[in-house]
């Protein structure tokens, strides 16, 4: 029958494919050692007894429910439901469809919105949006929560279902209501689909002092990653780099082997990398094979949405390199994924192991924490504005929005007065200021669809600008440091 089959085939397919290739962090692991028998039952009567009560209820279902059904849909909610009774928002099964997209998302591009998302406490939740990605561009921050596709809830949906909804041509609309972290009330945020590159490093030289200071960005770690970096990490030296700076903030993760080889250039000799621990407690060590330790200082900029690969790196530089880190505490992902064929297109993206930092810390829902906590601008963590074509903010308004916008043009360098939400004298000032320096507004006091969309604009703007970074700042000024 067509329910056997198919929990046959997902079994066997378990117990065939458990060391296989898989995902790490939402992108392709390899080469990840798997000890004992396998996935699978326990007990093999157990598992006959369970697929023979999962028959009869399908059934049951099949021949007496009082309306239509369908029968895929009915076999992939059961598939889902078991692994959701995992209660692992890394672990999940995706059908057919659900597949290909996340197998796109792994090849040098894809189209969508470009951000990297995990299942929270039932709610699809923001991990990190990529480097220049529309989702970046449109103000989206780690741990966002979405609570709407389209004005469509995504409440009981999994998360399968709305990546599959988010996702779409390049060139149309999405919107999403997002719950912001500190914000009570939720928000709307438009992004326009693009195709998403998969480049992975850039880097540049600061001159501070007349010191050459490199940087290298890690914006995920692809297949590539490890080649580029050490490319760009060649070029840096052979033009007299004193000092370096890597940044894995906002980096969602990757190849497992990428981080290594990258860990292999900058981490001393000798030193673990990354532990990886099976079910049994067994470990494996990648331990550095770099020659020499590097002449220069090294600093590493981390924040909230640095997970499970650049959390790798991270607590290598810090605990093994004994390097500092600058930012915010990472993530916590301390889980690797393999992602297991079940022979129809449909696969199991399974939890299988713990990683540890090279001293052996779990980070799992902890984080790495940095050498120096350094906390970006208020407005950096501020919800953009989200109006209606027909709404306007004018004196005498009050509200959330207001205060959001109060914050944006405090942030902007405006005088809007209080941030508590009252559109007042002051606030009406501060918008027509702004208005009359941004071309193609008219400048009437209010904030309209326009305005706010320039504002959240001016915001972005600001935010991704150098010289209002403060942990690159930071991580500067402690390689000045180091090099005087």
């Amino acid at each position: 029958m067509k329910w056997k089959a198919k929990m046959a085939a997902a079994f066997v397919g378990i117990a065939l494919l458990a060391g296989a290739g898989g995902v790490f962090a939402g992108i392709n692991l390899q080469e990840v050692p798997v000890s004992g028998d396998g996935v699978g039952f326990s007990s093999a009567e157990t598992a006959d007894v369970g697929i023979e009560k999962i028959e009869k209820v399908y059934e049951l279902i099949q021949e007496n429910y009082m309306e239509e059904i369908d029968e895929e849909k009915l076999i992939n909610g059961a598939l889902s439901g078991m692994v959701e009774e995992l209660n692992d928002p890394h672990s999940v099964y995706m059908e057919e469809q659900s597949a290909e997209h996340f197998n796109q998302s792994l090849e040098s591009s894809f189209e969508g919105i470009g951000a990297e998302v995990s299942m929270v406490d039932g709610v699809v939740t923001i991990v990190s949006p990529f480097r220049d990605s529309p989702a970046e561009k449109a103000g989206i921050q780690p741990n966002d929560r979405v609570l709407e596709v389209d004005g469509e809830s995504t409440e009981g949906a999994t998360l399968q279902e709305t990546v599959a909804k988010i996702r779409g041509e390049k060139g149309t609309t999405v919107t999403l209501t997002i719950q912001r972290q500190g914000a009570s009330t939720p928000f709307h945020v438009e992004v326009v689909r693009d195709e998403i590159p998969v480049e992975t490093v850039y880097s540049k030289m600061f001159t501070e002092d007349g010191q050459k200071i490199g940087y290298i960005e890690i914006t995920s770690f692809s297949e590539d990653t490890a080649s580029e970096f050490e490319e760009q990490l060649k070029t840096l030296e052979e033009d007299g780099m004193e000092g370096l700076i890597i940044d894995v903030r906002g980096n969602p993760g990757g190849f497992l082997n990428s981080v290594e080889d990258i860990g292999d250039l900058v981490i001393p000799g000798g030193e673990n990398i990354v532990q990886i621990q099976d079910p049994d407690g067994n470990v494996v060590q990648s331990v550095s094979t770099l020659k020499e330790k590097k002449p220069y200082p090294i600093v590493g900029v981390i924040d909230r949405g640095s997970v499970s690969a650049s959390e790798i790196l991270a607590a290598a530089l810090k605990e093994a390199g004994n390097y500092d880190l600058v930012g915010e505490t990472t993530y916590g992902k301390g889980t690797v994924q393999q992602a297991l064929d079940l022979g129809d297109g449909s696969e199991l993206k399974l939890s299988m192991f713990k990683w540890l930092t090279p001293d052996g810390h779990w980070i799992n829902e902890e984080g790495v924490e940095p050498t120096v906590e350094v906390m970006q601008p208020d407005y950096f963590y501020s919800p953009v504005l989200s109006l209606e074509e027909e709404e306007t903010l004018s004196e005498g308004s009050y509200g959330e929005q207001v205060a959001v916008a109060q914050n944006i043009l405090e942030g902007l360098g405006y005088s809007p007065g209080q941030n508590e939400g009252l559109f007042d004298v002051q606030t009406r000032q501060a918008v027509e200021d702004f208005q009359a320096k941004t071309d193609g507004l008219a400048v009437t006091g209010a904030i309209d669809h326009e305005t706010a969309t320039s504002l959240n604009q001016a915001l972005l703007d600001l935010i991704r600008s150098e010289e209002n970074d403060r942990q690159l700042k930071e991580a500067l000024n402690l390689i000045q440091e180091q090099l005087s």
